[in-house]
């Protein structure tokens, strides 16, 4: 998704008026299943413009963003310092694993 388009979703569903990295909407009907039901939606012009940044390729951005949405459907959160503590370590590991 563009830039563009994340940050209309933004405003109309979260009443944020700027682009974000990645979107995750929870639609689990019952909680506590054990299942994941939800929305991931990434922003790959950003994507793109961080992976110059931050010198890594916009496939492994991409990736981060869709770990992070899939924890914040896992219930973390990043809104606070400890929050997203707790959630950059978790991103770390999956990536480790996943890289092996």
């Amino acid at each position: 998704m563009t830039d563009r388009k994340i940050h209309a979703l933004n405003k109309q569903y979260l009443n944020h008026d700027y682009p974000t990295d990645v979107l995750a909407f929870d639609m689990s009907e019952k909680k506590g299943r054990g299942i994941i039901e939800g929305e991931i939606i990434v922003s790959a012009t950003t994507a793109r413009r961080n992976a110059k940044e931050y010198r890594m390729s916009p496939e492994q951005e991409l990736f981060l963003y869709v770990i992070h949405g899939v924890l914040h459907l896992l219930g973390y959160d990043d809104h606070s310092v400890s929050g997203r503590n707790k959630m950059r370590k978790k991103e770390k590991e999956i990536i480790a694993l996943v890289e092996g």
